[in-house]
């Protein structure tokens, strides 16, 4: 196996694992939304315009809109470094990177921990340069 397509096995790993993450904040979401205002709320067409009002709720929310602002980069980025082949290995670094400030985000967001949630968020923003660097190198 050359070493451009085991690079590119390994991102496609971590594309299929930040869908994962993508899913995990959809069904968190959900759950403790649908935990405060019922199933029905969540099944029914949500007309009225009630939303959550927990801090959990509205923490998982937040946090899932915050992955979302990020993450066609990541994608667009990672797809970009399968393609090209990073040699340099630097794009490697910055995808694991991302995912992994990703996933330690989350619970440092529900939970309602700042400055460190903010630094966490801020590696994930450094990894996504490193990402972009990578498919220069």
């Amino acid at each position: 196996m050359e070493l451009a397509s085991a690079d590119a096995t390994y991102l496609l790993t971590l594309l299929s694992l930040s869908v994962v993450l993508l899913l995990v904040h959809i069904g968190l979401q959900g759950m403790l939304a649908t935990k405060e205002l019922g199933s029905a709320w969540n099944a029914g067409p949500r007309d009225e315009g009630r939303e959550p009002q927990s801090a959990q709720a509205g923490r998982a929310a937040r946090a899932s809109k915050n992955f979302q602002e990020t993450y066609p980069a990541f994608v667009g980025l990672l797809l970009g470094l399968a393609f090209a082949g990073d040699t340099s290995g630097i794009g490697l670094i910055g995808a694991s990177l991302w995912l992994v400030a990703r996933v330690i985000y989350i619970p440092l967001y529900l939970s309602g921990i700042p400055y460190i949630r903010s630094l966490v968020w801020l590696v994930s923003i450094v990894a996504l340069l490193m990402m972009m660097f990578g498919l220069f190198a």
